[in-house]
């Protein structure tokens, strides 16, 4: 949804200072919940394309649509904003390489929209792609998301594995969309396509991506509290939105400190992948 409105806003077919449908006829014209709406309107709102998202009037396209500078040297973004630029830019190349870790795909899901919809049109054509992608293991407890107070022993029990099912529903499904949309690629357009998934046995408190051995983006998984409804209850959770984190990014090559960073990156991933992860199976 959000790709189809931002080539609305980038053809005129939106223009500036236009109010665009209302949730409900967008809900209706898509075929989806209004929460899906509100959170690709967000991330439009994020990226400076529209005003005024919120409940209730319909939201505006922005009077200045250019797309904001970002990468390496630019102010840090929260990651629904930085993300996708970076990504398509490391479509751009002919073998692209991206390791992710993170504690779902939902952010590297969303951010390969962009370089999809290129591709699609014809504006791009990799030849090979590699997706390797650290996740925690279902088999763990997780440390968020978590009860935010005390309760009995045999509720907070109950509670924290209704969250533990939220998050793996979500992890498998964001997973499942991002592979299935990539390998898809091999079909419609001849691409080399390999994506991996492997589990790790402990909860990240830091995001990371690594693209084409020259970028590193960073974000820490700040915790908030929030209610959320769990089995037809509210109660209150300590998480973590990962679309909201500040991503840092560095560039190999930008000075001592940036190339340091991204090449010790890639050594701590690597050495992830290759020791104490296992094998991750999405269902």
């Amino acid at each position: 949804m959000a790709d189809e409105l931002r080539a609305r806003i980038r053809s005129g077919e939106l223009g500036a200072g236009q109010r665009i449908p209302t949730q409900a006829r967008l809900a209706h014209e898509f075929g989806v919940e209004r929460s899906v709406v509100r959170q690709a309107l967000r991330v439009l709102q994020g990226e400076r394309l529209l005003t005024n998202v919120s409940k209730g009037s319909p939201a505006t396209v922005a009077d200045n649509t250019e797309p904001a500078f970002y990468g390496p040297g630019a102010p840090p973004q929260p990651t629904m904003v930085g993300l996708g630029p970076r990504i398509a830019a490391a479509f751009k190349e002919q073998d692209v390489e991206i390791d992710a870790l993170c504690l779902t795909s939902v952010s590297l899901t969303l951010a390969m929209g962009e370089p999809l919809r290129h591709i699609h049109a014809g504006s791009m054509k990799p030849a090979k792609v590699r997706v390797r992608v650290l996740m925690p293991s279902r088999d763990i407890d997780l440390a968020f998301p978590a009860p935010a107070d005390r309760l009995e022993a045999g509720r907070e029990a109950e509670l924290g594995g209704a969250l533990r099912r939220n998050w793996l529903a979500q992890r498998n499904a964001q997973g499942q969309v991002l592979r299935h949309s990539l390998l898809a690629l091999r079909a419609t357009h001849g691409v080399d396509v390999r994506v991996e998934f492997r589990a790790l046995p402990f909860t990240p408190p830091v995001k990371l991506y690594l693209l084409n051995n020259n970028e590193a983006l960073f974000a820490y998984y700040t915790l908030s509290r929030r209610g959320e409804q769990i089995d037809h209850e509210r109660v209150d959770v300590y998480d973590a939105t990962g679309l909201q984190q500040m991503l840092f990014a560095f560039e190999h090559g930008a000075g001592l400190r940036d190339t340091t960073f991204v090449e010790q990156s890639h050594v701590w991933f690597n050495n992830l992948w290759n020791t104490i992860s296992s094998d991750l199976t999405l269902h």
